[in-house]
């Protein structure tokens, strides 16, 4: 009977006949002939020469999933000669099953030894402060370097990421020492700012205060200055009709003199009834007749 092999969809199928790939197979089941029976006596060779030889079929299964590879504590020397371990972790997975086994000899240690390269070339061109802030360069330069030559034996690399970076014992210390300084600074930074904007809230609540006060002010005086000029007007304009009512009557008097007669008489009648009242005449000629002694 012949032998059958089933082919899991994360994985893909190098089908070998004689030692030579035919296909790439996919996801199924699969039937791969046996040897015959008389192939396995002896005096094969004449048995092969009457009836034929069975060709040997081989498939090499290659794992198609996503997978994450470590690379841990590799020393490294910076562009400043400090040494430092890094640890990376890379997520990659095989999309051209045939390039990853044909084009070299065990893709995972070639991608292992590509990152590991490329994690070299470029801490060696940062510095330590530029690794401590920027470590996101780290991870892109070793993404962009390793992407393109992963491609060409068939594997897609998803991310590389530095997980760790360990530094030499005294410069741990030092750090450490530094990072808790720059804690310290930063709780500093915040404090004052906070003090700062209370202070400005404070101000801003005190300007508003006396520019509403200030304002309710120049409302009060505002209207204190439109009540007095309403007085004004009115007080010019009693006086305006008190003139025009004088006026009318100068003019009544002008025209008929009796008038100012009557109003004479009716002054004295009423100053007449007041004992204390002194009344002066003006006649227009003298009571007494002057005598000669008189008019020298």
């Amino acid at each position: 009977m012949d032998k059958e092999i089933i082919i899991k969809d994360t994985h893909r199928g190098l089908k070998y006949v004689d030692g030579v790939l035919t296909e790439v197979l996919s996801a199924g089941r699969y039937r791969l002939p046996r040897k015959r029976i008389w192939e396995r006596l002896p005096g094969r060779r004449l048995w092969e020469r009457l009836f034929g030889r069975s060709p040997i079929v081989e498939i090499e299964l290659v794992d198609m999933r996503q997978r994450d590879l470590t690379i841990k504590g590799q020393e490294i020397l910076t562009a400043d000669k400090v040494a430092i371990r890094v640890s990376i972790l890379v997520q990659f997975a095989v999309i051209d099953p045939k390039a990853a086994i044909h084009k070299v000899a065990n893709y995972e240690e070639r991608l292992y030894s590509d990152v590991q390269l490329a994690a070299r070339r470029s801490l060696a061109t940062m510095t330590l402060e530029e690794i401590l802030t920027n470590r996101n360069r780290l991870s892109e330069d070793i993404l962009r370097d390793v992407q393109g030559a992963a491609s060409g034996y068939g594997v897609a690399i998803g991310r590389a990421d530095v997980k760790d970076i360990i530094f030499p014992g005294n410069l741990q210390e030092i750090m450490n020492k530094v990072l808790a300084a720059e804690r310290n600074s930063q709780a500093e930074l915040i404090a004052a700012r906070s003090q700062a904007e209370i202070q400005r809230l404070e101000m801003e609540t005190k300007a508003q205060a006396l520019a509403t006060q200030a304002a309710a002010e120049a409302q009060a005086r505002l209207r204190q200055a439109e009540a007095e000029a309403a007085a004004i007007r009115m007080r010019a304009e009693a006086e305006r009709q008190a003139l025009e009512e004088r006026s009318k009557s100068a003019a009544m008097y002008a025209d008929h003199p009796v008038l100012v007669r009557l109003q004479e008489l009716e002054t004295l009648a009423l100053l007449s009834r007041n004992a204390n009242a002194r009344i002066y005449l003006n006649f227009p000629g003298p009571l007494v007749p002057e005598t000669a002694d008189s008019a020298q």
